[in-house]
């Protein structure tokens, strides 16, 4: 899917015209529906992408993740529940001991 159809169908599903869109992100009467053949600006596309509350690299398609956070998951140490793992092998109990005394400075 190109830019323009992306930003077209996530306007059109939080029911905000491109026209609305263009104003909301303080971009020009017709901005968007230059994309159709020009590139964007990163700082309008970052506009756009704020008001859709999306990020950029969704827009560009380069992720289907639509989310505008990096932030890694939190996950408390102490949960038993949780399988902790290093280089895609989990932690053995010892270690995540050794871990967990480092972490509390003691």
């Amino acid at each position: 899917m190109m830019l323009f159809e992306r930003v077209k169908e996530l306007a059109e599903n939080k029911k905000i015209s491109l026209l609305s869109l263009n104003e909301k992100a303080g971009l020009g009467k017709n901005a968007i529906y230059k994309w159709k053949t020009q590139n964007p600006s990163i700082e309008n596309l970052q506009k756009v992408a704020d008001v859709l509350g999306v990020s950029i690299d969704y827009l560009l398609g380069k992720t289907d993740n639509p989310s505008t956070s990096a932030k890694p998951k939190e996950v408390d140490i102490e949960d038993e529940s949780v399988l902790m793992t290093f280089d895609g092998k989990p932690i053995p109990e010892e270690d995540m001991e050794i871990i967990k005394r480092l972490l509390r400075g003691k």
